[in-house]
């Protein structure tokens, strides 16, 4: 498939997804909610991805949310406000647990990540971080309700963080260190070293049995919505289904005898 907004390529079982559209400060439009729904719909069926790398155009921002400049120009808006019961969430395409996609999705921030980019980073199984990268909210700003990205942030950082973010707006701007000190990226590395260091981290993910790292994500993300104890019953299933024809997709005792312990420490 081609795409307009989004650069997309396929190696070593690692799907690399590229937000380019750094003129408008990699920040989402219609289109790009419709090219996201068809990756993510590509990235679920091709067997031969383990796992995706997504990333944003070289520039002053990973993403600053929706286009507003080019919906003001005449471009087809984002979301359709002249019909508030057709109107529906961006995020809903935008990112890969919204659209069924199982598959660890690795984000790689640089610059601003601002308001909707949090529609990518709310669903992010592992957010890395460049030194530069700063993270905030503008919507009340400019006199919109935040509540869609701040309710997804709940989920990944401290309440207390989220409402100071979303009440400060334009304000104050979350350092890549600060991300990292409350839990929202587990490692700030230099700008020039961004994108090589998730593609490692994605390697090792992809070399891993692919049913057993999809089924983990699975059950883990569904509990979210589910109290503990009906969590825990339904997290039952996925190891009694297993991996396909109930065989793991390693050979467990080669591991297990290879007392050569192959590790790093954060």
């Amino acid at each position: 498939m081609t795409y307009e907004t989004i650069l997309f390529d396929v190696a070593d079982h690692v799907a690399t997804i590229t937000i380019n559209r750094p003129e408008a400060m990699n920040s989402f439009n219609r289109q790009m909610m419709d090219d996201f729904a068809r990756v993510w719909h590509e990235i679920s069926w091709n067997d031969d991805i383990h796992v995706t790398v997504l990333r944003a155009a070289p520039g002053r921002a990973f993403c600053t949310g929706v286009d507003v400049k080019g919906a003001v120009a005449g471009d087809r808006p984002a979301v359709d406000l002249d019909n508030i019961w057709h109107c529906f969430d961006p995020g809903d395409q935008l990112g890969p647990k919204s659209m069924q996609c199982w598959k660890p999705m690795i984000c790689a921030v640089h610059g601003m990540a601002a308001g909707g980019a949090f529609y990518w980073l709310n669903e992010a199984d592992i957010i890395i971080a460049s030194e530069d990268a700063t993270f905030f909210d503008p919507h009340v700003t400019y006199g919109m309700t935040s509540a869609l990205e701040p309710i997804g942030m709940t989920y990944k950082m401290p309440l207390a963080d989220v409402l100071r973010m979303v009440l400060l707006g334009n304000d104050e701007r979350m350092s890549a260190e600060y991300a990292k000190s409350i839990g929202l990226v587990s490692e700030v590395v230099p700008l020039d070293r961004l994108w090589d260091r998730a593609h490692e981290m994605a390697l090792q993910i992809a070399a891993k049995p692919p049913a057993a790292i999809q089924g983990s994500i699975k059950a883990i993300w569904s509990s979210l919505d589910m109290p503990r104890s009906v969590a825990l019953a339904n997290a039952l299933k996925y190891p009694q289904i297993g991996n396909p024809v109930g065989v793991p997709q390693v050979d467990r005792a080669a591991l297990m005898a290879d007392k050569a312990k192959k590790y790093t420490i954060r």
